[in-house]
């Protein structure tokens, strides 16, 4: 049985550059197990696999895994998987509107083609939600090879998000802070953040102070672990920053737009936009967009 793939590049309009994709389509025929084995060959941070949908109105049935475990929801595969659907389509004279069928459940996206550029984006299929963070600051700085007096600016201090999958954002003060972050997993893995699927809630760290003038924050997001990996771009966790950004910056009841960029440290630097519908200061809805680009197409021989 043989089973085609492609790679692509997310919250990127550059090849090589962003936070790279495998998706695996056909992929009904895999179980659990091999899902797993060939996330694992790929060895990034997530590889999407397309399967038929339980459900009727939805286009695809995704599952997301990791190298190590599945995900029930992931930004840039959902990003991704939609505009990678897309291209097959031929959406490129008018907005293609998907429905992917997720463990989170069902995520609905939207697909356009602008200058000889895919943006594809997704409503969040789960508001974020605040959870306790009973950490001291220290014990963060320590964690993350930085002083105490370095974590927080204005009235930015540490919180601990989900809106799907659990994120300790730290906010520091400024791009030569951001820079000298050094996670000791150690540390961090005894801070007692675990998450619902079993696996170490994430430091993501930001700072108001950009590389790039059209972006509002910059972003570093590390995966403990067997070592530390980096992640160039996570839209799951600019999900969750939602709420941390309605939290501290309050913005005015309407829309409000973020542009915030990661993977710069990596030499893989992404963008990706954060949208929110403000409601009497809660969140009523959020979106998640950005670019994708198809850099590689193949095979697999399983």
């Amino acid at each position: 049985m043989t089973h085609s793939y492609m790679i692509y590049g997310v919250f990127t309009d550059t090849a090589l550059a962003g936070n790279p994709l495998a998706i695996v389509f056909d992929a009904d025929d895999l179980d659990d197990r091999a899902m797993q084995a060939i996330a694992r060959e790929f060895n990034f941070s997530e590889t999407v696999f397309l399967t038929q949908p339980a459900n009727p109105v939805a286009t695809a049935g995704v599952r997301i895994f990791t190298p190590d475990y599945e995900l029930p929801f992931a930004g840039h595969p959902t990003v991704g998987t939609a505009i990678a659907i897309a291209q097959q389509r031929g959406s490129k004279e008018q907005a293609a509107l998907l429905v992917l069928e997720e463990k989170v459940g069902l995520v609905r996206c939207a697909v356009s083609f602008r200058g000889e550029q895919w943006f594809g984006e997704f409503d969040l299929p789960r508001l974020p939600e605040q959870l306790s963070l009973q950490v001291e600051t220290e014990t963060i700085a320590a964690a993350l090879g930085i002083e105490p007096h370095e974590i927080g600016f204005e009235n930015h201090q540490p919180s601990y998000w989900t809106a799907g999958n659990e994120f300790v954002f730290i906010p520091v003060s400024g791009l030569d802070v951001a820079a000298r972050i050094r996670l000791d997993p150690h540390i961090w893995d005894n801070l007692g953040l675990v998450r619902a699927s079993g696996s170490v809630a994430s430091p993501y760290v930001y700072c108001r102070e950009t590389v790039r003038h059209d972006c509002n924050f910059h972003s570093r997001m590390m995966v403990s672990g067997n070592g530390v990996y980096e992640d160039p771009a996570t839209g799951s966790a600019a999900a969750a920053f939602a709420g941390a950004i309605n939290q501290f910056d309050k913005p005015v009841d309407g829309p409000c737009q973020i542009w915030i960029e990661q993977g710069v440290e990596m030499n893989r630097p992404s963008s990706i936009r954060l949208e929110m519908d403000i409601e009497a200061g809660a969140i009523s809805a959020a979106r998640i967009g950005g670019h994708a680009v198809k850099v590689a197409e193949g095979t697999l021989a399983v």
